[in-house]
């Protein structure tokens, strides 16, 4: 097929890799998947506020879709644990009482992947490259606070109607009911078992372990005679047919939280895609990518699933078990269906506190303390960002903290890049042919008769005012300037028109403003806007070098590099 075909078809491009033993591997990589996304599916769907079956579901609808159209060969997703928090905040803040949960949380992953897929459709894939990192690991670390602090009337054996966060213990402190001892314990023995698992044989699934034989542990002891809460039996069968509320007014309620969904889920997905691609050799196609997470949202919106997302953890076990195709995704999800259809009772005996132990060592792992303190040391401005985003998800709401982070920092960075640095530069005796050097860094003299200066930011509308503070700064020490343009990336109109200002005010005053060193970009916008004529096409320089010689020579006329330009 011709490259159009390859470029909607993402399976033509992956195709050539299926074998013998890349079906084995992939077969061998499903399964591994499958185990993980068990016990992960239905804590995340309690995340969610949903019953256990929708995180199945979702771990079987979506990563098929997403494997099918999506780009990357090894990422895989469904249901993870930011975006069920989020979920969670965006259903409990916008839905009122007489709609439906289930109906409201398919309609918002409807909007979501409507939204991730025109994202895809307008080739809007690099506006991932503006959220920052440090805005996804604050997200990340206060959507692990949100879901530790939710799961404390669970991990007490509180019905599912009563209050959580702190409210749940004022109410166990008033009327402690019998079962708190079974229950707490139950819990601490699942975070027990995960921790232990993990230090002693880690490459064990040590979440689905915990979770059996805490679950076992729960049976030995009677925790349902006593009052322990359980999960209940999983509906036997494949995810039924569903169908999101086409309703106006439930559309126009969920559209705000649809596209912070939206957001963070394209954000999660391509930032695994990546990290797994640089390990894999791929070359990714994030435009791809979009529209992959967006046809699994709007296809599961359909099949009784919530909205999804790259997940870290299955994403590596799936590269590290030797998956060579999507189809790794696929089949995991096939093995997910055999587990609902042959044992869909076994979750009767599992205990709502074992499931709090299990989300509460997801959340944990949400907390990434490398790259927080390494933050904290090096960034005063992404310590702030990070803050922020961190309070924003614990006091206020999830989707406000990825608005305030990502507002913030691109605040925080306009910022920055308004203040170029202006710094005063002058030859070096001992180094004649590396260009201008700092001049107060290395203790240089200034050249006769002129003050050379190095710009070290583009000169955009934002930096023009900082930028002609400090050339008047200078002017008053000197009247001949030359500003070294090699650090400026480009100019805009605000910036031209200072320079040409600049200029004529020196001029004025018996000296000039002579530029050198500018890039290609800098250059053509100067000539192309006449500007380039209005600061005096003699006075625009090459190299910063022969500029500085041919000022001190003082010749009556300097021979401009824009002679043959067309102004």
């Amino acid at each position: 097929m011709g490259p159009t075909a390859r470029k909607h078809l993402p399976p033509l491009k992956w195709m050539h890799r299926v074998n013998r033993a890349g079906l084995r591997a992939d077969l061998l990589a499903g399964l591994t998947g499958a185990i993980i996304v068990l016990p992960q599916g239905v804590a995340y769907a309690m995340i969610a506020g949903l019953e256990p079956q929708y995180g199945l579901y979702t771990a079987i609808v979506v990563p098929i879709l997403a494997a099918m159209f999506g780009s990357s060969w090894h990422l895989v997703s469904g249901p993870t644990a930011a975006i069920s928090v989020l979920v969670a905040s965006v259903l409990g803040s916008a839905v009122a009482g007489e709609v439906d949960y289930l109906t409201a949380a398919l309609t918002l992953t409807f909007l979501v992947g409507v939204i991730q897929t025109i994202c895809g459709l307008a080739r809007m894939g690099w506006l991932v490259n503006f959220i920052s990192h440090t805005v996804v690991v604050g997200f990340t670390a206060g959507a692990a606070v949100v879901i530790a602090m939710s799961q404390i009337g669970n991990l007490l054996g509180l019905p599912q109607s009563a209050p959580g966060g702190l409210d749940a213990i004022g109410i166990v402190l008033r009327q402690p009911p019998g079962h708190i001892p079974a229950a707490v314990g139950l819990f601490a023995l699942t975070v027990a078992l995960c921790l232990g698992f993990r230090h002693l044989r880690p490459h064990w699934p040590a979440l689905l372990l915990a979770m059996a034989l805490a679950s076992l542990a729960g049976v030995a002891i009677g925790a349902a005679s006593m009052g322990v809460p359980m999960v209940g039996a999983i509906p036997p069968g494949l995810p039924p047919l569903s169908a999101p509320a086409f309703s106006a007014e439930l559309m126009r309620t969920l559209v705000p939280g649809a596209v912070a969904v939206a957001l963070l889920g394209l954000i999660e997905a391509v930032s695994v895609a990546r990290a797994i691609a640089t390990r894999s050799g791929q070359e990714l196609d994030t435009d791809q990518e979009f529209i992959g997470q967006g046809v699994s949202n709007i296809g599961g919106s359909f099949l009784s699933a919530y909205a999804g997302s790259g997940s870290f953890t299955r994403s590596g076990a799936n590269y590290e078990a030797g998956a060579r195709t999507p189809l790794a995704a696929v089949f995991a999800s096939i093995i997910l269906v055999g587990i609902i259809l042959l044992a869909p009772g076994l979750s009767a005996f599992l205990p709502i506190p074992v499931v709090a132990g299990v989300i509460v060592i997801i959340a944990w792992n949400l907390l990434d303390f490398t790259t927080i303190a390494r933050v904290v040391r090096s960034s005063r401005q992404d310590s702030i960002v990070l803050g922020v985003t961190v309070a924003g998800a614990v006091l206020i709401d999830l989707e406000f903290a990825i608005i305030a982070g990502v507002v913030l920092s691109m605040l925080l960075y306009l910022r920055q890049t308004s203040h170029p640095r202006v710094v005063r530069v002058a030859p070096h005796p001992h180094r004649p042919n590396q260009g201008l050097r700092n001049a107060d860094k290395h203790g240089l003299e200034e050249p006769s008769g002129l003050r050379a200066l190095r710009v070290e930011g583009s000169l955009y509308f934002g930096a023009v005012p900082h930028v002609r503070r400090e050339l008047t700064h200078h002017s008053r020490a000197q009247n001949r300037l030359l500003l070294d343009c090699s650090g400026v990336n480009f100019i805009d109109l605000a910036g031209a028109e200072m320079l040409a200002e600049v200029s004529g005010k020196l001029a004025a005053m018996g000296g000039g403003l002579y530029l050198c060193g500018l890039r290609d970009p800098a250059r053509e916008f100067l000539v192309r806007s006449g500007y380039a004529r209005d600061i005096g096409t003699e006075r625009i320089l090459g190299d910063p070098d022969e500029a500085v010689r041919r000022l001190n020579q003082r010749a009556p006329t300097v021979q401009s590099t824009l002679k043959d330009w067309s102004p």
